[in-house]
């Protein structure tokens, strides 16, 4: 992924908090495929302050490496809200960090439907705050859809941090 001068910044913040408050934070990603993960290890020194990712892109693997229930994705989808809070969940209990981000969507160009069309993603975001999820639906191809995603997530992680 090409990393903008702005991307780069935010991520620049987002560290700088999480530095200041001691903490580690993990990724949990479907849709974005380990962009999430790249982009925070873009920056030097990111071993203070970013655990570690999780790949989960099928649903076996969002159940065995997140604990994501298996009649969750079964009843909601795996592109649902319930499915992104459970992933920022699992991956703060699985990883031992005091918050993450989750994202699940559908990049396309193909799997979209009538109601879960390409461009929607799912965000869930665990801190010591609480769990916040949110539903976007951004317009583009598969890369514009995937690099706005790591953007707003990243971005919303840095909003919810106490």
């Amino acid at each position: 992924m090409t990393m903008d001068p702005a991307l780069l910044a935010l991520i620049g913040q987002l560290a700088q908090r999480l530095r200041e408050r001691g903490w580690m934070m993990a990724s949990a990603e479907s849709c974005t495929g380990g962009l999430i993960a790249g982009a925070c290890t873009e920056l030097s020194g990111s071993s203070d302050w970013f655990e570690r990712g999780f790949v989960t892109y099928s649903n076996r693997a969002k159940t065995e490496l997140l604990g994501v229930d298996a009649a969750l994705i079964d009843d909601h989808g795996a592109v649902s809200e319930p499915v992104a809070r459970a992933m920022a969940v699992g991956a703060v209990e699985r990883s031992g960090a005091r918050c993450a981000v989750a994202v699940t969507g559908v990049a396309g160009p193909t799997g979209g439907t009538p109601d879960k069309p390409v461009g929607t993603v799912w965000f869930g975001w665990c801190t010591p705050a609480g769990i916040f999820t949110e539903r976007q639906r951004f317009n583009g191809d598969r890369a514009a859809v995937r690099r706005a995603s790591v953007v707003h997530a990243l971005g919303g992680l840095l909003q919810r941090l106490p």
